[in-house]
């Protein structure tokens, strides 16, 4: 139930549990008036009279949707239990004089994320305390399903769900899943209204959306914005292609729904991008698609599977393009193939860029496991591959994420010198067998343009331009062949990562 976050430099994603404290975030919508020069994103503008002097433009009518789809909003309350150190705020009764502090998660997080890995605060020296949290969430079905983000019950031992009606329930939690931040749960109710599912395909950047939640803690607050981007994929090794927008979100609306113009719910709010713990300009929403396939599974099952291929991919930046002959820096690059996994049996080796998927382009290396991600574990796949200067097409039959395979383990791979920077050997046996890989070449010593990248003494030079490596005459041969760069694998312990290097 405690709220989850991703460190990235110096920005944290955080997921929007909490409890209600002091001061909602609700945003004024700058230059929302009813008369304007020209009409907004979606507005509707009415014909000017004759001898008119001004054009009228309307937003959206946020009012309208509020009144018809509001009640569809519920309010959730959470009561649970967490592990915090001994000489956490929490465990001392919070920072205020009364504790208001005391029982909310969202704060509980950042006070742990900022002390970091500090001496005594291990195991040893954690208790559990009771912590409670809100969320948001909306009906999805006249009987009581109702959805809304798997870390707003994480750990849950009591779920209560408030309606706009002030009418209180106990929930059940039928199913969460944490890989797409959903959860489904269930009250003993009839005949209750339910929101209206629209399709993320249809939604439009630059579209007005409008969002209904209990941010710390303040039921039916509404706020609105537009869509800034769609199909984000955030460094988390999420499998959900996000819905940007720049609607104020705050802990509490996790879980709440993201309405278009129509009324129709197109996303779930689940996470913000911040430095100081609250909203500051850039949301995430769940696509309604991804969540309503994890709601069918779960109601039918109880469980929810994921589609698995068994690659760890990396961004092609331009340096690797030029690297690889690619016309522009679009795909996943392959940096790892796990052994045994549909991307194993299918060919795929390290060095490959998969830049499709069933004839959709893959852009950025996040919509590679998004698209994953919506197939079914037994689904076959098209990849559209980019291998050594050409193109090529695989056939995966993808697995279950619960089925287990072994350890990450990259295919043959490549090494060089000269202009590289590099001083480099050949592998001993007894090092090949401790490295886990058939070839390569150890970095004796790095300067020049290696340096800069970042490879360093000891790192193990596996492939070049995805080409496996087995003599410093061929790595020399290859660089003396690229024009711009060239895209080093490299492994350091028992991480394998491609290193662009600019020669020209």
């Amino acid at each position: 139930m405690t709220s989850a976050a991703l460190k990235n430099t110096s920005l944290v994603v955080a997921l929007l549990t909490a409890g209600a404290i002091g001061g909602a975030g609700v945003t004024a919508l700058n230059a929302m008036h009813a008369t304007a020069t020209a009409a907004a994103p979606g507005a509707t503008t009415s014909q000017p009279a004759a001898g008119a002097v001004s054009t009228t433009a309307t937003l959206p009518d946020f009012a309208q949707i509020t009144e018809r789809y509001g009640p569809t909003v519920v309010n959730i309350s959470v009561t649970g239990t967490t592990k915090v150190s001994n000489d956490s705020p929490l465990a001392q009764g919070g920072d205020d004089e009364d504790g208001a502090f005391s029982n909310d998660p969202f704060l509980e997080f950042f006070r742990r994320f900022q002390q970091g890995q500090r001496p005594g605060s291990g195991r040893d020296s954690q208790q559990e305390m009771p912590v409670r949290g809100q969320g948001s969430g909306f009906i999805v079905s006249a009987d009581g399903i109702i959805l809304t983000n798997a870390h707003v019950v994480r750990d849950a031992k009591e779920v209560t769900v408030k309606l706009t009606d002030r009418r209180e329930y106990r929930a059940k939690v039928l199913g969460a899943d944490p890989k797409t931040d959903v959860a489904v749960l269930r009250i003993d109710a009839k005949n209750l209204p339910v929101a209206t599912l629209g399709k993320t395909s249809d939604l439009r950047v630059g579209e007005w959306v409008l969002a209904i939640g209990s941010p710390f803690g303040f039921e039916n607050t509404v706020t609105a914005g537009v869509v800034s981007a769609k199909g984000r994929s955030l460094p988390d090794d999420s499998a959900v292609p996000f819905i940007q927008t720049d609607v104020a979100i705050n802990p509490g609306n996790s879980g709440g729904p993201l309405f278009n113009t129509r009324g129709e719910v197109v996303g779930i709010n689940s996470q913000i991008y911040t430095r100081s713990g609250g909203y500051q300009g850039v949301s995430f929403a769940i696509p309604i698609d991804v969540a309503a396939k994890i709601q069918k599974q779960i109601v039918a099952t109880g469980k929810v599977e994921h589609a698995r291929l068994g690659v760890a991919v990396q961004e092609v930046n331009q340096a690797f393009a030029d690297s690889f002959k690619l016309d522009k820096p679009e795909g996943a690059l392959v940096s790892a193939v796990e052994k045994g996994s549909p991307a194993d049996k299918a060919g795929l080796q390290s060095g490959d860029v998969i830049r499709q998927v069933n004839g959709q382009p893959i852009v950025s290396s996040g919509d590679l496991p998004a698209l994953i991600g919506l197939a079914a574990p037994g689904d076959t796949v098209k990849l559209g591959i980019w291998r050594q200067g050409s193109p090529k097409e695989l056939t995966a039959r993808l697995a279950n994420t619960n089925d287990k395979s072994e350890p990450v383990a990259s295919r043959k791979e490549p090494a060089n010198q000269g202009k590289l920077g590099l001083a480099l050997r050949p592998l001993q046996p007894d090092e090949r067998q401790q490295v886990g890989v058939d070839n390569g070449l150890v970095v004796q010593q790095a300067s020049g343009p290696a340096a800069m990248a970042g490879v360093q003494s000891g790192d193990v030079l596996i492939s070049i331009n995805g080409v496996p490596v087995k003599s410093v005459e061929q790595v020399r041969s290859v660089v003396a062949k690229s024009e711009k760069s060239v895209a080093l694998l490299i492994q350091r312990g028992d991480s394998k990562i491609f290193v662009p290097v600019r020669i020209g």
